[in-house]
């Protein structure tokens, strides 16, 4: 059973986001403890301590009767915008722990995962911006390059398309137009040039959102690293590399268009990923995350994004 010093202790950022679900969310967090007996029990884990930093689950790390370091993690209620669950175990099956952390376990009716523990995120390593990409788009080459069985069910760079180009202009209506309008426009005309460049032969697997708190370091063999939480999906690299446009916002901020100018040079040069694609990838990923950040009570962080593509759309 759950040690009273071990009861959930819920992220702030994640308690937030099922608070906004209403019923759904409130009974989530509610039973939480009675969903972790179950899984001592089931997966015969001990409990250990609570992590923080996540953002759409409880964590926590758990050894099994084994002896084996490993990490629980529940999901929190679906939330458009977050990962689908499905998605993220079809796509830790494919990477089979190749770039990607390794899948012990899972039980879709709990939204329930086992995985192996890894080290602490890249954002803690105290490394300089360059050197982060750097190790990013290493560890992304890696499931790039994964073959894709013909029967996936991985959601496809189509879909994610459509999604974006529905989510975004209703979400800016929802949040009664944080920006202008001119900036959804924009990324409307980017989403279908996209569109028109992606085939299945460009198409790979993709982490979707790997940024530097999604990529922990692996124990063994060591200066590896290795994505947790991906989205599950196939896209055009440029897809992944788009996120890393948005990150690290204040390195961005104080002369937006030639940082990044400059960021985009250097991803495509590291990766030989087209810089067009990478541009407008980036373009996207900021319009779209900055109205979510609104949207889940980060507004400060969500209109700095926006400003920063209000710079962007000026080319």
């Amino acid at each position: 059973m759950s040690n009273i010093e071990n009861r959930p202790v819920v992220p702030l950022t994640v308690r937030q986001k099922a608070m906004n679900l209403g019923s759904e969310g409130e009974q989530w967090l509610r039973l939480l403890d009675e969903i972790i007996q179950i899984f001592e029990r089931k997966w015969k884990i001990h409990m250990g301590k609570n992590l923080n930093g996540g953002t759409e689950a409880f964590v926590a790390e758990v050894t099994t009767e084994d002896g084996v370091d490993a990490i629980l993690k529940l999901m929190m209620p679906p939330v458009e915008g977050n990962t689908v669950l499905e998605l993220e175990v079809e796509a830790l099956t494919i990477a089979d722990g190749d770039g990607y952390v390794r899948l012990l376990n899972y039980d879709m009716e709990h939204r329930a995962t086992l995985l192996e523990r890894l080290g602490p995120p890249l954002r803690d390593m105290d490394y300089p911006i360059d050197t982060q990409i750097e190790i990013i788009c290493r560890t992304l080459k890696k499931s790039w390059d994964k073959p894709l069985p013909y029967d996936h069910k991985l959601q496809s760079a189509s879909t994610i398309i459509n999604w974006f180009s529905n989510f975004i202009p209703r979400l800016w209506i929802e949040l009664e137009s944080p920006c202008s309008r001119k900036l959804i426009d924009k990324a409307l005309v980017f989403l279908k040039s996209r569109l028109a460049n992606t085939s299945l032969e460009t198409t790979v697997l993709v982490h979707g959102d790997a940024h530097s708190g999604n990529i922990l370091q692996d124990m063994t063999p060591k200066e590896s690293y290795k994505f947790i939480d991906p989205d599950g999906m196939i896209a055009e690299p440029a897809y992944d590399l788009g996120v890393l446009m948005r990150e690290w916002l204040d390195d961005l901020t104080a002369s937006p268009l030639e940082s990044g100018h400059k960021r985009c040079l250097f991803l495509s040069e590291i990766t030989g990923v087209d810089k067009k694609a990478i541009w407008e990838w980036g373009f996207i990923q900021s319009i779209s995350t900055g109205l979510f950040l609104i949207k889940i009570g980060q507004e400060k962080f969500g209109l700095q994004m926006l400003q920063v593509a209000e710079a962007w759309s000026k080319v």
